[in-house]
């Protein structure tokens, strides 16, 4: 069983479906009490939106509190696109906001500078990840594989933390964790079979 965190701020019902093509049972979680005495060993943290929008929600909710403790206690989260940025220190969406910490890091605008003209924010569409180490998360996919992004802010982090880079105007993380901490800045839900995969490998970490 996954717990999805349910906060207010996710794409939800991709990722159930995700979950149901891969045969993997899911339960939503909207408090602390839910995610810390339902035994869960794997909980997915999706999230659409805005960095400080998405905290205050999870506050709110006293979530930011029972991921720490549930990490702590060894579970195993995955981060997805808005989820992913909210595991770092910092964020700078609107502003300066507090991240979860999980991650040493912080999350940033694009550099239009570096862009070509023809190049948009938000980031948006099908684009490749080449993957800078393999590991359980990994397994059985390629060394480049395509994945589905939207997002207008990315991660910044030290490369021991990297996963894999993807290049939009200047190359930039798009995937990253340690131990059973793991985030994706792509939406693995609505990325075919190289999504599903990651999903499969995350269930059977």
């Amino acid at each position: 069983m996954i717990a999805i965190i349910n906060y207010g701020a996710g794409n939800i019902k991709s990722v159930q479906n995700a979950l149901l093509a891969i045969g993997a049972d899911s339960r939503l979680i909207s408090s602390k009490d839910e995610l810390l005495a339902g035994g869960f060993t794997h909980a997915i943290l999706p999230g659409v939106g805005a960095f400080g929008e998405a905290i205050t929600k999870l506050k709110e909710r006293e979530l930011d509190y029972a991921l720490h403790e549930y990490v702590a206690r060894g579970g195993a989260l995955l981060g997805i696109c808005l989820g992913f940025q909210i595991l770092f220190e910092r964020g700078y969406e609107f502003g300066s906001h507090e991240g979860l910490g999980l991650l040493k890091g912080e999350v940033v605008s694009f550099n239009k500078n570096k862009f070509k003209s023809s190049l948009k924010i938000p980031h948006m569409g099908w684009n490749e990840i080449n993957f800078t180490k393999q590991n359980s998360l990994t397994k059985g996919l390629k060394p480049s594989e395509y994945f589905y992004f939207v997002h207008s802010f990315h991660a910044i982090c030290d490369d021991d933390l990297a996963l894999g880079v993807c290049e939009y105007g200047y190359k930039f993380i798009a995937a990253a964790g340690a131990n059973r901490v793991w985030g994706f800045q792509p939406h693995p839900e609505k990325s075919a079979n190289a999504g599903l995969k990651i999903l499969k490998n995350f269930k059977e970490m």
